[in-house]
């Protein structure tokens, strides 16, 4: 994979590289489609689905339950807890108020980066989507 953002960060232009933290390689996400890791203490969940990997905050915004634990299907990952689907692009779970924070991504050199300040919800969702 060439440099490109992917996933949730397919909006707009990458951070300042600083703020980008190594966390997997590809190899290692592609082969177990999930993946849980650690900045500064934040644990991810990272996704393979649809040749792009995603980032979200671990633990569920409902129930505090590892989405790295949860099961991909159709573009999203149901969380383990109370099966709260939440979008892969977005966060987003359709039947509520709130949504799962995502993280920017970035392959460089077959290396998975992430950006660990979330990526606020479009003002027009209606949605909080809290870290």
């Amino acid at each position: 994979m060439s440099t490109e953002i992917m996933g949730s960060g397919t909006a707009g232009t990458a951070a300042e590289p600083e703020s980008w933290v190594a966390v997997a390689s590809v190899k290692e996400v592609t082969r177990r489609r999930k993946l849980r890791v650690e900045v500064d203490g934040l644990a991810i969940a990272l996704f393979h689905a649809n040749d792009r990997i995603y980032a979200f905050a671990d633990l569920c915004i409902h129930q505090d339950r590892s989405l790295a634990k949860g099961t991909l299907l159709h573009g999203r990952v149901i969380c383990p807890g109370h099966q709260w689907r939440f979008d892969l692009e977005t966060g987003y779970e359709e039947d509520q108020d709130l949504c799962q924070p995502v993280y920017p991504v970035l392959v460089r050199d077959e290396t998975v980066l992430v950006d660990p300040t979330p990526r606020p919800a479009p003002a027009a969702s209606g949605k909080e989507c809290t870290a």
